[in-house]
């Protein structure tokens, strides 16, 4: 259990928090749009499942080039506004715009234009977005040098983060309603720019009130400008490869890799289930179940899941924490073979308390131990120091695994034989669904641990380090 009290300048006070909360806020709050926007590329403008899975892979794989760049772009960015708040603020409204953008689909164009339109809009919001997200991570892993309060940080802003999955699974409602709308690509082209204006106003809050790290001992930063950019070039591929070659490190990035890119192949799939196998394909019957089902897996995990993961990590360490909460996680999968009951509808809710704790822990934990690896890197390597750029190549092997995921998830849709066009599935199709939806992300966890079992960065380490990096800068 850790001994050592945070010093008071090591404290993030409670409106940089909430501001930087805000930020996560957007952070999920776009994806998961995303996330139930791609639904009614299926149901709406009638997209192949396929289809519909590469328009949702394809551009993760160009999101995840862009990442690294920005990263580095970011790290070494001088100026007196910061080297993170002025791209924060760019591209919190470039995403809300871009957005809104890419959701203006026609659905009495043909399947190739409209395939073609998401494609290439996907790709310039997603420019946008990595102007906005990755900064704001790097701003987050040097807000504090306190090895828990990073924990206490960052499960603040993923509890805030969570409200974005409370308000989202709604939009299935909001959208499928023919009172609210007269179709449902009526209702997405609405709901999509409600949701921009809200991610511009909310994406702006770090920017405008968070604190960055002290610039005076910030050293060795590049030159960004056109007659530099081949040395840039070169500094760039040595950054990633420092960063490659951190074995801590890349144990987060892998158990990262496989906890929340098993969930999000089969993220889907749990709607898919209660509709068609809990109601038989009646949306109408189905009603709201599938919203409450993960309003409240984002409830439980924002206020139970993320406190209990803060304490557990103050009280065994980061690396136990982990592997607790993904244990229970995998517990919490298997149990949805009975929650998920055609007989007893509330059933649903029995698996979540155990479920949710693996992603509800991923984030939490993850983000904090980058933030202690940040230090390790500047021990090993020197100035400059590369916030930008871990969190750059930790969100691109999300990224990357998120696009093999949904495209993966479109491939077991198909080999399933999953057919959207009609509303009563094959009791196969069914069965076989529900097995994927336990069997995959169950797997991906279990290796998570394995994966996470010989990581070594203690509460000890950490604090050593940050001693001896604060003598070598000349700090106080």
């Amino acid at each position: 259990m850790s001994t050592t009290a945070t010093a008071p300048k090591d404290k993030v006070p409670f409106g940089q928090k909430a501001a930087f909360g805000a930020g996560h806020l957007v952070n999920n709050l776009l994806p998961g749009s995303l996330g139930v926007f791609s639904f009614f590329l299926l149901t709406a403008f009638g997209m192949d499942p396929f289809l519909a899975g590469l328009l949702g892979g394809l551009p993760r794989f160009f999101d995840a080039i862009t990442d690294p760049i920005m990263g580095f772009i970011s790290d070494n960015t001088q100026s007196r506004f910061g080297r993170r708040k002025p791209y924060i603020f760019i591209g919190a409204i470039l995403s809300g715009v871009f957005f809104m953008i890419l959701w203006q689909l026609d659905p009495e164009s043909s399947q190739s234009y409209n395939f073609w339109f998401f494609l290439l809009f996907s790709l310039v919001y997603l420019i946008g977005n990595t102007i906005f997200s990755t900064p704001l991570i790097g701003l987050g892993y040097e807000m504090t040098s306190d090895y828990n309060e990073r924990t206490r940080l960052m499960g603040f802003s993923q509890t805030i983060g969570q409200i974005a999955w409370m308000i989202v699974p709604w939009f299935w409602v909001i959208i499928a309603n023919p009172d609210l709308f007269d179709t449902q690509a009526q209702g997405v082209h609405q709901m999509a720019i409600y949701v921009g204006i809200a991610c511009i106003l909310l994406g702006v809050m770090p920017a405008l009130f968070c604190k960055e790290i002290d610039q005076t001992h910030l050293t060795n930063r590049a030159n960004l400008n056109f007659k530099s950019i081949f040395i840039n070039l070169k500094a760039l591929f040595k950054g990633i490869a420092q960063v490659a070659k951190n074995a801590s490190f890349v144990r987060l990035c892998g158990a990262t890799f496989l906890v929340f890119n098993g969930f999000q192949m089969v993220a889907s799939f749990s709607y898919f289930i209660i509709v068609f196998y809990m109601f038989t394909g009646d949306y109408g019957a189905a009603g709201t179940w599938p919203a409450w089902f993960s309003t409240v897996s984002a409830f439980a995990t924002a206020f139970v899941v993320i406190p209990v993961i803060t304490w557990m990590a103050n009280k065994w360490g980061k690396r136990n924490a982990f592997i607790i909460s993904t244990i229970l996680s995998i517990i919490g999968y298997i149990l949805k073979w009975w929650g998920f009951s055609p007989e007893n509808p509330w059933m649903i809710f029995m698996p979540i308390p155990l479920m949710v704790f693996g992603i509800g822990g991923l984030f939490t934990l993850m983000m904090s131990m980058t933030a202690d690896v940040c230090d390790l890197d500047e021990l090993y390597n020197g100035m400059p120091r590369k916030e930008g750029t871990f969190g750059a190549i930790y969100w691109w092997m999300v990224k990357l695994g998120q696009g093999i995921a949904l495209v993966l998830g479109g491939l077991v849709l198909k080999l399933v034989g999953f057919d959207q066009n009609v509303a009563i599935q094959t009791a196969d199709t069914m069965t076989n669904l529900r097995i994927a939806d336990i069997v995959i992300p169950a797997i991906t966890a279990a290796l998570a641990i394995w994966v996470m079992w010989g990581y070594d960065l203690t509460e000890t380490k950490a604090r050593e380090i940050k001693i001896e990096l604060v003598e070598r800068r000349g700090e106080l």
